[in-house]
């Protein structure tokens, strides 16, 4: 047996080149966009419908309209039941999921490849003419409304949902997905019905085919399942004519701070952040690699300080939401009661740090860099993964290499255009701070770390 020197790091091997798999694009007779990748090695197919629809399209009267459209539509299609649709989903082996995201519902079906002719057309059924049947309706608007009751009892979700609404009030992206209790209980099933007959049309969606197959194969059967959905007349609204453009409300030292009160709550949940930029920005490379100094990994600085060095949480993290439009950026934990405000006033100060006397040193930049790059390639190893990456390709207009060159555009971000991302998109003074917890226990100690005054948020 090899012996091993213990006392030594291994050496660090070169990466290794990366290809994503190409696609090749044609187009159904009535505009459906198909996508298809031949990924030979186990005989598996993904079959990813991609609608450019997600909550951000509901009406301004009706949030979670477009979720409960989507969850509705493996409920009863083409004549069958629910019962007797997922009976056929089970008789291939498949597994089904809907995502409903503030830029777009994504329905992905995995199957054996033999059978992806009859999972194309469960498909094709299920988006193209849905049932939404009375009684499917009303069991499903039930179910939702008491997943809203379980969230009240969840202080992420409650943290997730003010920090949602403060950071963009009014606009399309103020809410999530899910909804509310009081507009899920006015929505009828014709409100369903329209927003499908607007927005489900197949010259808005793609069809990403990826697996055991060749692309004349694949194509064929995408054709025989979806060409029968007829283009419809009335597209609803469009990213073209949707208003994403928003402009963020001054913050000054009056309206900074927001606590939904918890009482006898044993930890505080804290969302820290502000507005950020959409998946389109030019530094969005350098923005990756900022995070993963600052937040985005086990090692970073704002960890290794609120967990390592104060002990105040398990663990701290910070992204950047990249949307279609201006998503946020956002640090997210949970400390215990009495670290609450100066678990406030350390990640304030990694901001300030960052951006003043503490810049990015080279040993931190070549880990973030590392931590981006050295397992890119884990992310698409299954049929699945490679639609989700096709799938941000086609959503965000990336070129079909996007994934091809990211190792490379990465580990060519210079320290000069991290600190220019930092200084153009982090704002320790427009912050605002959501906080879940027990106002009791909290109030004095966020009283000294001049945020303002405290708004009172509902715990609901």
């Amino acid at each position: 047996m090899r012996a091993v020197d213990r006392t030594r790091l291994p050496t660090v091997e070169p990466s290794r080149d990366f290809e994503f798999p190409s696609a090749r694009t044609t187009e159904l007779s009535n505009g459906l966009s198909v996508r298809t990748v031949e990924r030979r090695g186990l005989p598996v197919v993904t079959c990813m419908l991609l609608l450019p629809v997600g909550s951000a399209f509901d009406p301004g009267e009706q949030p979670g309209l477009a979720a409960l459209t989507a969850d509705l539509l493996d409920e009863s299609s083409d004549g069958r039941s629910t019962l007797e649709i997922h009976a056929a989903l089970d008789d291939i082996g498949a597994h089904f999921d809907v995502d409903i995201g503030a830029d777009a519902t994504r329905l992905t079906l995995t199957t054996l490849s033999r059978f992806s002719e009859q999972a194309l057309r469960l498909m094709a059924g299920m988006v193209a003419r849905p049932g939404f049947q009375d009684s499917d309706f009303e069991r499903v608007r039930e179910l939702r409304l008491h997943r809203l009751l379980q969230l009240r009892d969840q202080p992420g979700a409650i943290a997730d949902r003010a920090f949602t609404r403060v950071v963009y009030g009014d606009h399309p992206y103020g809410h999530l997905s899910i909804g509310t209790a009081a507009s899920l209980e006015r929505l009828s099933r014709r409100d369903v019905e329209r927003f499908h007959r607007r927005q489900y049309v197949p010259q808005i969606a793609a069809l990403l085919i990826v697996g055991d197959g060749t692309h004349v194969e694949l194509e064929r059967q995408a054709a025989r399942a979806f060409e029968p959905w007829p283009r419809g007349a009335d597209t609803g609204r469009s990213w073209t004519d949707l208003d994403l453009s928003i402009e963020e409300p001054a913050r000054d030292g009056a309206n900074r701070l927001f606590v939904a009160d918890r009482p006898g709550a044993a930890q505080s949940e804290l969302r820290i952040g502000h507005l950020g930029v959409s998946r389109s920005t030019p530094d969005f490379h350098a923005l990756l690699v900022l995070n993963a100094v600052l937040g985005g990994q086990f090692v970073s600085r704002i960890n290794a300080n609120l967990r390592e060095d104060k002990g105040y949480t398990y663990g701290a993290r910070s992204a950047f939401d990249f949307r279609r439009g201006r998503g946020s950026f956002v640090v997210q934990t949970s400390v215990a009661a009495n670290a609450t405000g100066s678990a406030v006033g350390e990640v304030l100060a990694e901001l300030q740090a960052i951006l003043g006397d503490r810049p990015p040193t080279d040993a931190e930049l070549d880990l973030a860099k590392a931590s981006l790059t050295r397992g890119f390639p884990r992310g698409f190893e299954t049929t699945e993964q490679v639609a989700r990456g096709l799938a941000q390709i086609v959503l965000y207009g990336l070129p079909a290499d996007y994934f091809t060159r990211f190792g490379q555009v990465v580990n060519a971000i210079t320290a000069e255009e991290v600190r220019a991302a930092a200084a153009a998109r982090l704002s320790p003074d427009r912050t605002v701070v959501i906080v879940v917890g027990d106002r009791a226990r909290i109030d004095a100690d966020l009283a000294t770390r001049a945020l303002g005054r405290l708004h009172e948020l509902p715990a609901v």
